[in-house]
């Protein structure tokens, strides 16, 4: 047992290592400059070593993907955890999260920059895309359910954590691209937070009736 364990744990390393190696040359040299070689490289490992572990070098891609989303995913969940009970506090923490490290960092836009430029062109990296927003949308969601309630209109909240993501991506973006740009970390984390708060007082919109949405 304690062998398979060994093994077990050194594939693992392995696997994650030529995930981490293949974030690091998306984000030096973009999807376009990639190549198994350079990849394995940066790894330590063989060049025969990525097909053992990955169908190629797309796969290897696609999973370092869905990896960085879950390595910015969780590093959010965690500040979100550690911010107790009050749904309020909670979702600032979020959005806090958002603007400091381990998320807020120039090398992470780099990598995200290789992935976004592959979405047009590429179905199952467009895929990946969906499903990781798709997973930050609906964390989100409930963050919001949760301070406005369950009975929320469930439109309003979709809308609302669509709103909440774009201005916090896009402060993200602009301070990942410019660090000594004209606003800081701080700044636009009260930014998102003044919004954010004229949001919760206003509450949810009130879910229309078929017969409001019927031409007159």
């Amino acid at each position: 047992m304690g062998r398979a364990n060994f093994v077990r744990g050194d594939a693992d390393f392995r696997r994650q290592s030529l995930i981490a190696a293949a974030a690091a040359c998306l984000a030096e040299d973009g999807a376009k400059g990639i190549s198994v070689r350079t990849i394995c490289r940066r790894a330590g490992v063989s060049a025969g070593l990525l097909t053992h572990y990955f169908d190629g070098i797309d796969d290897l891609i696609i999973e370092t993907y869905r990896d960085t989303g879950a390595r910015v995913a969780n590093a959010v969940e965690q500040a979100v955890s550690q911010a107790g009970d009050d749904p309020r506090a909670r979702l600032e923490a979020y959005v806090t999260a958002s603007f400091r490290p381990p998320v807020l960092d120039p090398a992470l836009l780099s990598t995200w920059l290789a992935f976004w430029s592959l979405v047009k062109s590429d179905p199952q990296i467009a895929a990946v895309h969906e499903e990781i927003y798709a997973a930050f949308r609906s964390g989100l969601e409930q963050l919001l359910r949760d301070c406005w309630g369950e009975d929320a209109d469930a439109n309003a909240v979709r809308l609302a954590a669509i709103a909440i993501n774009a201005l916090v991506d896009g402060l993200w973006l602009e301070l990942c691209l410019d660090e000594r740009g004209p606003f800081s970390a701080d700044e636009a984390r009260a930014i998102v937070l003044e919004s954010l708060g004229s949001l919760l007082a206003r509450g949810p919109a009130p879910a229309r009736s078929p017969a409001q949405d019927t031409p007159q």
